[in-house]
C-alpha cells in the first residue's frame, strides 16, 4: 500500500500502481468524468501513469491551467496526426501548447498548406477524436528512438533525441500517430469536441534564420462547441480592438521599411499620447524620491559583458558597432541596468544616500526576429520605464511596498480593475542555479511575501521561477476582454552589484554591497500603449486622450465660429481641433467617432448666436446645449475626476 497526500492535507491508501484517473474515480465518478490531467510529487502527470510510492497529488480540471496545458498539448498531437494523414509526407519539429491553444511547426515538403485547408483539418481533427483513441505513454531507449524517427525521416525529431539523455526519453502514441514527448496528455482523444485551425505563420527551425523555415499551423480546441463559439466571438472582438488598426485610425504611429522593420515612428498625436504617460509617472516618481538619469544609446562592449548581457542578449542584439579604434567596439543598448550601475560607481556611497533611487526612460535595442515583430507589442527599439533602487537588505520591504503603490495607482487610474500577481521564488531542492548567500535569499523573499500580506494582495508562490540572480513580483492584469498581460514586474538582484563591484560606507565605516531592485510598472512604453489601446477600444481615459475635443460646425459659415470655440477650449487648456472641411455633418461624426475623441461640439447658427455648443459624447450621444464656459468647467472637471479618482 501507499499513501497519497491531497492538497487538503489528507492522506488516503491506495495500492501500489493506482493511477490518478482511478484515485478520482474512487473520490467521485464525476470528477473522473471532468479531471483531465494531474500533479504527482510536483511533476506532471498523466491519469493513467502508475503511482508507486507515496506521493502528494493534485487532480486538474479544465478550468485549471494544467488542465488546459495537457487538453491543448494533447490537441497539437492530434493536430499533426490530421496533417499526417492529409498530407503525407509532411515532417514535425515541436508542437507545444501555448497560452491560448496550440501550434505545430512543421516542413510540408512538396505540400502546399493554406488557410483554404482549414476546414478540411479541422474535420479530420474531429474526426480522429469522435474515434477516442488512447494516447499511450512509452519508456523508449535513445538508440529506439533514433531508429524508429530515423526509418520515418524525421530529422527534425532524430536531432531533438540526440541531445536527450538516455533514460529520460518517452514518446506518445494515438492511432497511428506517435510523437517525441515529454507530456502529460490526455487519456484519450474523446474529450475533445470543437477544433478550429486559426493561422499560419513561417518559424525558423530552433528559431535559427540561417536553418529551414517552417510552416507553424497555429490551432485551438475545447471540450464544448459552445466554447469554441465563444472564443471566436472574442477573436472577432479583439480584431476591432487590434491596436495596429487603431493606431492608424488614430494617427497615433507607423512603421517604414525605410527606417527598418520593429522600429516605430510616433506621430504627433502618438507622441504626446507618451509624453502625458511619462509626465504622469515623472510626477508620481518624484513623490517617491527617484531622480532622474540620463544615459547613452550605446555603450562599450566590455560594459555589457561584464554585466552578463552580452552572453545572454548577444545573438539577440545588433551587430557590434566598430570604431576606426583598434579592437574598440560598441553595442546598441539592449538594457538600461549596467549604465545605472556605472552613475551608482560614479561617486562615493554612504549608507545615508540609501535607498538610491535612479530612474530613467530609456531606449533600448533588440534583433526580434523579422517572424516575431507585431506592431509595437514585439519591437526592436523600445523604452522602458525603468528605475533601479539600491539599498540595504533590510530595506527591501519598505522599497517593494512603494513600488507597489505606484503600480497600484496606475492600475487604478488607467482602469486596470483585473489584475492578479505572482511571487517567483528559488528552487530550495536547486540552490546551485542561483547566486547570493541563503540569508540574503530568505531577506529577499521574506520581504516580497511580507509586503503582499500588508497590501492584502493575494499572490500565488511559484517556486523555481525566480530569477538567478533573486526573486521578483509579477503583475498581470486581465483586459476589458479577458486577455491577460503582464506589465508591472519588481525584481531583486544580487548578481550585478557583485558584477560591477558596488559599495557603500556603512554606519560601521565599513564597505558593504548594496542590493538592487529593477522596477518597470509599464515594462515599455510601445507595448503598454498597445495593450492600453486594445484594454480601452482606443477611448482612452479624458485626460489622456489625444484630442479631447472636436468641433464641427455644420457648414463653412460657422467655420470661424467654430475655430472661436476651439480657442477658448484649448486657453482652458482643453485638446481641441476643428474639422472644417466642406462635408455633410452625418460623416464629419462619423469620421470623428473612428479617431475615439471623446466630445464632438456640434456648432450652427443657434449655437453661434448664444455663445453655446451642442455637446455629444463618444458612446452615450447628444448631452444637450451648454454655454462654452460651462462646457469647459464641465470638461476640466470630469478631467480632475478621472485622474485623481
Amino acid at each position: 500500500m501507499i499513501k497519497i497526500t491531497f492538497p487538503d492535507n489528507s492522506v488516503k491508501e491506495f495500492e501500489s500502481g493506482v493511477t490518478p484517473y482511478q484515485i478520482a474515480q474512487s473520490i467521485s465518478p464525476r470528477l473522473a468524468q471532468d479531471v483531465l490531467v494531474a500533479t504527482v510529487n510536483e511533476q506532471p502527470w498523466d491519469l493513467t501513469r502508475p503511482i508507486t510510492e507515496d506521493a502528494t497529488i493534485a487532480l486538474h480540471k479544465w478550468d485549471d491551467a494544467e488542465g488546459k496545458h495537457a487538453f491543448w498539448h494533447s490537441s497539437a498531437h492530434l493536430l499533426a496526426e490530421a496533417l499526417q494523414e492529409l498530407f503525407p509526407g509532411v515532417k514535425f519539429g515541436i508542437g507545444p501548447a501555448i497560452e491560448n491553444g496550440f501550434y505545430y511547426d512543421i516542413d510540408p515538403g512538396d505540400n502546399q498548406i493554406t488557410a483554404a485547408d482549414f476546414p478540411r483539418i479541422e474535420k479530420k481533427m474531429l474526426e480522429l477524436a469522435r474515434a477516442k483513441q488512447d494516447i499511450v505513454r512509452h519508456d523508449i531507449s535513445k538508440a529506439d528512438a533514433l531508429k524508429m524517427f530515423g526509418d520515418r525521416n524525421e530529422t527534425y525529431k532524430c536531432e531533438l533525441i540526440s541531445e536527450l539523455e538516455d533514460g529520460h526519453i518517452t514518446t506518445y502514441t494515438q492511432g497511428n500517430f506517435t510523437d517525441l514527448c515529454r507530456g502529460p496528455h490526455l487519456a484519450n482523444t474523446s474529450v475533445i469536441k470543437a477544433a478550429k485551425v486559426t493561422s499560419l505563420a513561417g518559424a525558423y527551425w530552433r528559431g535559427d534564420e540561417k536553418r529551414n523555415q517552417l510552416v507553424r499551423v497555429y490551432g485551438i480546441t475545447f471540450p464544448k462547441q459552445k466554447m469554441l463559439d465563444e472564443y471566436l466571438a472574442l477573436l472577432e472582438e479583439a480584431k476591432k480592438r487590434d491596436h495596429r488598426k487603431l493606431g492608424k485610425e488614430m494617427e497615433l504611429f507607423a512603421f517604414s521599411q525605410n527606417v527598418g522593420a520593429g522600429l516605430p515612428l510616433w506621430l504627433p498625436k502618438g507622441a504626446a499620447l507618451r509624453d502625458r504617460l511619462e509626465q504622469f509617472l515623472r510626477k508620481i516618481q518624484k513623490q517617491y524620491g527617484y531622480q532622474q538619469v540620463i544615459t547613452p544609446h550605446i555603450g562599450n562592449k566590455n560594459l555589457y559583458v561584464t554585466s552578463g548581457h552580452y552572453a545572454k542578449y548577444g545573438k539577440d542584439s545588433f551587430q557590434p558597432i566598430h570604431t576606426p579604434e583598434e579592437g574598440e567596439e560598441y553595442l546598441l543598448k539592449p538594457m538600461n541596468c549596467p549604465h545605472h550601475c556605472e552613475i551608482f560607481r560614479a561617486l562615493p556611497r554612504s549608507y545615508r544616500e540609501l535607498p538610491l533611487r535612479l530612474a530613467e526612460f530609456g531606449t533600448v535595442y533588440r534583433y526580434e526576429q523579422s517572424g516575431e515583430l507585431h506592431g509595437l507589442t514585439r519591437v526592436r527599439g523600445f523604452t522602458q520605464d525603468d528605475a533601479h533602487i539600491y539599498c540595504a537588505a533590510d530595506q527591501i520591504k519598505d522599497e517593494f511596498l512603494k513600488v507597489m503603490d505606484i503600480i497600484l495607482y496606475i492600475f487604478k487610474a488607467l482602469k486596470f480593475d483585473n489584475y492578479e500577481a505572482q511571487i517567483s521564488l528559488r528552487d530550495p531542492a536547486h540552490k546551485e542555479k542561483y547566486i547570493g548567500s541563503d540569508e540574503n535569499w530568505h531577506l529577499a523573499e521574506q520581504a516580497i511575501i511580507e509586503a503582499c500580506e500588508e497590501k492584502g494582495l493575494k499572490a500565488r508562490k511559484e517556486l523555481g521561477e525566480a530569477a538567478f540572480y533573486g526573486p521578483k513580483l509579477d503583475f498581470m492584469v486581465k483586459d476589458a476582454i479577458g486577455r491577460r498581460w503582464q506589465l508591472g514586474t519588481i525584481q531583486v538582484d544580487y548578481n550585478l552589484p557583485e558584477r560591477f563591484q558596488l559599495e557603500y560606507t556603512g554606519a560601521d565605516n565599513a564597505k558593504h554591497r548594496p542590493v538592487m531592485i529593477h522596477r518597470a510598472p509599464f515594462g515599455s512604453m510601445e507595448r503598454f500603449v498597445a495593450v492600453l489601446l486594445e484594454h480601452t477600444a482606443g477611448r482612452f481615459p479624458l485626460w489622456l486622450a489625444p484630442d479631447q475635443v472636436v468641433v464641427l460646425p455644420i457648414s463653412e459659415k460657422f467655420n470661424d465660429y467654430a475655430h472661436r470655440v476651439a480657442n477658448e477650449l484649448n486657453l482652458a487648456d482643453i485638446r481641441t481641433l476643428v474639422d472644417d472641411r466642406n462635408e455633410k455633418i452625418g460623416k464629419k461624426i462619423r469620421d470623428n467617432e473612428l479617431k475615439r475623441i471623446p466630445y464632438m461640439l456640434i456648432v450652427g447658427e443657434k449655437e453661434a448666436q448664444n455663445d453655446e455648443v451642442s455637446v455629444r459624447k463618444q458612446g452615450e450621444g447628444d448631452k444637450g446645449m451648454m454655454k462654452i464656459t460651462t462646457f469647459a468647467k464641465y470638461l476640466t472637471d470630469e478631467v480632475n475626476a478621472s485622474i485623481n479618482q
